[in-house]
């Protein structure tokens, strides 16, 4: 390694690089509902509003059940290979999404790329402690989830604009899963599990990363259990447990069920349908970096405490009220804006989440993660079928709006179990 006193730019090359997978992801991931709601799946797969809830919800949770096992092998046997090995499997899974004959054939592809993608955030999150300055936490979480962001905005209208061009829209999973495969080895190529283990890293970036962590050195004892006991125990994280389980029943309508809404209620065609929802879901990626300065500002002149709280609470609080005003907009601008709103707001916080989670998960990074973002999957996974029972209940005029308001007050729950996280008390010291 070189000893010039200008450090090497190794770090954004790894921040890049991990935007760039989680693109790739949300696309991926969010492509499904503009594929199921296209007129050509509609006219060569015939299925029933069960069979699409349980097509939607099969991702989920299958991705929210394999968050801590996902979390502890990447702790475990290093991030670096199973994170490439993630990014290939549910490329493949995609790819295979357009083999599809049917519910079953349509459910298990569904069901192992959600698996498959399990892993990527909780072992990039503790990547990304050691890839990142202590004081820009926040920042760096922010540009990842940004790219997972961007990935979801252009999904929708990605996808319409490849089965219009296509015909077919059996080319929209084909198309994603080879670019994955590329992005896979690109992964592998750029990341190393630790910057004293990069050949491109100088001793002037490792001393940078290395400022405010004391002994920063490379695992060495990776650790072999999840820490059950501890997590159950914390109350501290049982309430980020709620916010990220209510959060993402709120949000998830934008990205599972506004195509409908679009289609059934303002009875709008394939393209302007991913034109409005890109429009809305682009609005949102505004928030991340945004998101991110500001919980590391806050955090550096009041405390962790009130730096990752006030965040994740208040913006979640904007959210349900923007679904309220939302609804009232007739025209395409209107609701792409309305909807984009929503949108903003929860994102804004997601960033002070993430690095809550690293202030209190020690050296369990990706487990601990994994455990959090598993229960906010389970919310994910639960939205469709519980949306479809609030509009089959109580939706006589079926305009959608008990279902949104379902949504803004998730969003209201996930605001008050946030006003309970404390970044400062770490999950293994409230467990030991």
């Amino acid at each position: 390694m070189s000893s010039s006193s200008r450090p090497t730019a190794v770090r954004h090359q790894i921040l890049a690089t991990a935007t760039m997978v989680a693109f790739l992801m949300y696309l991926d991931r969010i492509c499904l509902a503009n594929i199921l709601s296209s007129d050509s799946f509609q006219k060569s797969i015939h299925l029933d509003q069960g069979q699409i809830d349980g097509i939607k919800g099969a991702f989920f949770w299958a991705y929210a059940l394999f968050q801590v096992p996902a979390g502890w092998l990447s702790d475990r046997f290093g991030a670096r290979m199973l994170i490439t090995i993630y990014i290939a499997a549910w490329s493949f899974f995609t790819a295979a999404t357009s083999f599809a004959m049917g519910f079953w054939t349509l459910f298990a592809a569904r069901m192992l790329c959600g698996l498959a993608e399990a892993g990527y955030y909780p072992a990039s999150s503790g990547l990304m402690t050691r890839w990142a300055h202590i004081e820009s936490r926040g920042f760096a979480s922010s540009v990842i989830s940004w790219g997972g962001r961007v990935g979801g905005a252009a999904a929708p209208g990605l996808t319409a604009f490849v089965i219009l061009q296509a015909g077919d829209w059996r080319w929209a999973g084909w198309l994603y899963g080879v670019v994955g495969i590329l992005v896979a080895a690109c992964y592998w190529a750029v990341f190393r599990e630790h910057p004293r283990l990069h050949p491109r890293c100088n001793d002037a970036e490792i001393a940078l990363m290395a400022e405010g962590r004391g002994d920063f050195q490379p695992i060495k004892d990776p650790p072999r259990r999840f820490p059950l006991l501890a997590a159950c125990r914390s109350k501290n994280l049982w309430m980020a447990n709620g916010v990220q389980f209510f959060t993402n029943i709120g949000w998830a309508f934008l990205i599972l069920s506004l195509p409908d809404y679009l289609k059934k209620v303002k009875h709008l065609d394939d393209g302007m349908t991913g034109l409005i929802t890109t429009g809305a879901l682009t609005i949102g990626i505004l928030a991340l970096p945004v998101g991110g300065l500001m919980t590391d500002y806050i955090s550096k002149r009041h405390g962790r405490r009130l730096g990752r709280m006030l965040p994740m609470s208040l913006t979640k609080f904007g959210a349900a009220a923007l679904y309220i005003l939302a609804l009232q907009m007739d025209s395409a601008w209107g609701m792409a804006i309305a909807f984009g709103a929503v949108t903003f707001f929860a994102d804004l916080g997601l960033p002070a989440m993430w690095t809550f989670m690293q202030d209190i998960s020690g050296k369990c990074q990706a487990q601990l993660f994994g455990w959090g973002n598993m229960w906010g999957n389970f919310g994910a996974a639960i939205m469709p079928m519980l949306f479809s029972a609030v509009l089959k209940s109580f939706d006589t005029n079926h305009d959608f709006h008990e279902g949104v308001w379902l949504c803004a007050g998730a969003f209201v729950l996930a605001g008050a179990f946030a006003l309970f996280v404390n970044a400062e008390k770490p999950v293994m010291q409230e467990g030991s």
